[in-house]
């Protein structure tokens, strides 16, 4: 599980890190909210931790764009403890809200539920176009015609489909199909977006996989 910690105070990001690390979560630091949505462009994550008081972008600004456009579930973190405070931070899309200072075991807990709740909400059917993909049976069917894909390319497709008109970045594609650790060449990756793109085509799709020159891929609806 990835979690992005995004807090101006450097002590409250260390302290929120180091614990969460502890416990076996990959850990990715932010100092405000212009950092953090260049994060999530270069990799996904399964949960944001958010300060609500940053300068420039504030943490309900940044909890509204992390929600509906990227889907990251978000807990906000802050001083304040006022009841319209929390209504303001519910109302953009929090999934928690926890006021400093806190527990730390209250954190890890709440964290926990979290991503169990958006793990039962996850989206099993994804659907661009004439294309439909079903993430729970990884299956695909085009014009409701089932298409058996292999599964790499069924989970390359569903990343693209996923984001919907936003562009994939190469290395989170990578990483998110081969692991952080791949070492092997993007020539790998090139093979598995044209096989796609021949199975697209074959079976009549109205998507396309487009090439974004120089930073990845996105799937467009055709016509």
């Amino acid at each position: 599980m990835k979690i992005l910690v995004v807090d101006d105070d450097v002590h409250i990001q260390r302290l929120v890190s180091i614990h969460l690390s502890g416990k076996g979560y990959k850990v990715v630091k932010a100092d405000d909210g212009e950092e953090a949505l260049q994060k999530v462009e270069e990799m996904t994550f399964d949960l944001a931790v958010v300060d609500v008081m940053m300068p420039g972008m504030d943490g309900y600004e940044l909890t509204k764009i992390l929600t509906e456009d990227y889907a990251i579930p978000v807990i906000l973190l802050t001083a304040k403890g006022q009841l319209d405070d929390k209504e303001k931070g519910f109302l953009s899309g929090t999934e928690d809200y926890i006021v400093k200072p806190f527990e730390v075991k209250e954190l890890l807990y709440r964290v926990a539920v979290v991503l169990r709740r958006a793990g039962r909400s996850m989206e099993s059917i994804i659907t661009a176009g004439n294309v439909m993909l079903d993430r729970k049976n990884f299956e695909v069917m085009i014009d409701q015609e089932t298409i058996l894909f292999p599964l790499k390319e069924f989970e390359l497709l569903s990343i693209l489909a996923s984001r919907g008109q936003r562009i994939a970045p190469r290395a989170l594609l990578i990483e998110q199909i081969w692991g952080v650790d791949y070492e092997g060449s993007e020539q790998t990756l090139n093979t598995h977006i044209n096989r796609i793109r021949d199975r697209l085509k074959k079976y009549g799709a109205t998507v396309e996989v487009q090439t974004v020159r120089g930073i990845g891929y996105k799937l467009e609806v055709k016509g």
